[in-house]
């Protein structure tokens, strides 16, 4: 199931929404094998509607047209990834992918094409057409691609498995499961997680797009997936950024045994090329503010997946993606929020190989502050403590740190 760190890496959303193509793929790909493979950035995603050849360019086209091979197995536009021509699917980009040292990875709503429907398809390697398997019903309240499936006949459990051994015929790693989690869609992820077991190859799956507040499902999630998101879309604004302080402390306090919560993709970097939300542009994040995202999602063990178009984003943002100290949080355990006071939230990990701790201290304030930190009420014995964004130490029994708006100081030391 889950591998001991979050899965890392790119997705072609935030800056192309459903519109990208193999060329912006593979560059963005050879970015990562360039400048962050190294610091752990290994896989490369292609998200909604690769299947079709024109996609809404601001919104989902009422009337979805997606390319399907004769069992309604959705296929790439060969129109926006010339690699895939006589059929080959996936395949050839996969390969390109894996050549550069990468895991490749697609985005798939959880149903059935309704265009399969319509044209009366049958489910691979069954007697049985998707008019039987579809619920006309169930269908996705922001994307009207798919009808949902009926998964009291089995011939729903046949189109997962065909679709999924489909995928691991060309070569993915990674599935990106969509419309799942709000409402609660048990029976897909169920039959999902079964058909990737079945396919024969080792594939991670993740859930989105968003989780209602309930815990309750958080064994079947932890049982079947190895990423959940736990909002909504998330964009390049404060205000959502620090709404996932309260949900990733909520549910890091239930605890998770395999999973990882998914607080969302990272809004950093040339966003909105195409995209389907606002007008491109630079991460509208200040500095300090992509620090403290990318230190708590660190320490809370998110994944991390890239949003911006990577070969125009800026140098200074990049710089921040290879700090190994902070990406180190990744592979802590027991990172929890451990005080909250107003604008003051501290949250601490601990690094069982050496007996050493991290504390992230974050200012949700919008002026700086200056707040002494006591190392007994955070888990931090005497001697020196290293700021793992500023690299410098410090010794003191009472640290003093001097904290920009809604900025972070990353501190490691000896645990108590």
């Amino acid at each position: 199931m889950a591998h001991v760190r979050p899965p890392m890496g790119w997705n072609s959303w935030d800056c192309f929404g459903g519109s990208v193509t193999e060329v912006e793929v593979l560059a963005n790909a050879a970015f990562l094998h360039d400048h962050l493979v190294s610091f752990g950035w290994d896989t490369v995603v292609v998200d909604i509607q690769w299947y079709e050849d024109t996609p809404g360019a601001h919104d989902y086209n009422l009337r979805a047209d997606p390319v399907l091979d004769p069992w309604g197995r959705q296929l790439p536009s060969v129109r926006r990834f010339p690699s895939s021509a006589g059929g080959a699917g996936f395949a050839p980009l996969a390969r390109s992918v894996h050549d550069l040292g990468l895991r490749f990875g697609v985005h798939v709503m959880r149903g059935v094409p309704r265009a399969a429907v319509d044209r009366g398809l049958p489910v691979h390697g069954t007697a049985w057409t998707r008019d039987e398997i579809a619920d006309p019903a169930d269908i996705c309240a922001w994307n009207p691609d798919n009808f949902g499936l009926r998964h009291d006949h089995p011939g729903a459990q046949a189109w997962y498995d065909a679709q999924v051994s489909l995928f691991a015929q060309w070569g993915v790693d990674f599935i990106k499961l969509d419309d799942v989690l709000y409402p609660f869609a048990q029976s897909d992820i169920q039959a999902y997680a079964t058909a990737i077991a079945r396919s024969g190859r080792d594939m991670q799956l993740s859930l989105s797009p968003g989780c209602e507040l309930s815990l309750v499902h958080r064994d079947v999630l932890d049982r079947c997936a190895d990423m959940w998101r736990i909002s909504d879309d998330l964009w390049d604004r404060w205000t959502d950024v620090a709404e996932q302080f309260q949900r990733l402390a909520r549910w890091s306090a239930a605890g998770v045994r395999d999973g990882h919560l998914d607080a969302d993709m990272l809004p950093l970097g040339r966003l909105a090329v195409r995209a389907h939300v606002g007008v491109e542009r630079d991460s509208e994040l200040t500095l300090e503010e992509q620090r403290t995202m990318l230190s708590l999602w660190c320490i809370a063990r998110s994944p991390l997946f890239l949003g911006g178009h990577l070969p125009r984003s800026r140098r200074d943002t990049l710089d921040l993606l290879t700090n190994r100290d902070i990406l180190a949080l990744l592979t802590s355990t027991g990172g929890r929020e451990i005080i909250r006071d107003h604008d003051l939230v501290v949250w601490a990990a601990d690094h069982d190989d050496d007996g050493e701790r991290s504390v992230a201290v974050f200012w949700l304030g919008d002026q700086p502050t200056r707040h002494r930190i006591r190392r007994p009420d955070v888990g931090l014995d005497a001697g020196g403590v290293r700021d793992l964004w500023r690299g410098d130490a410090l010794s003191a029994d009472d640290l003093d740190l001097d904290i920009p708006a809604h900025g972070t100081r990353v501190l490691r030391g000896r645990r108590r």
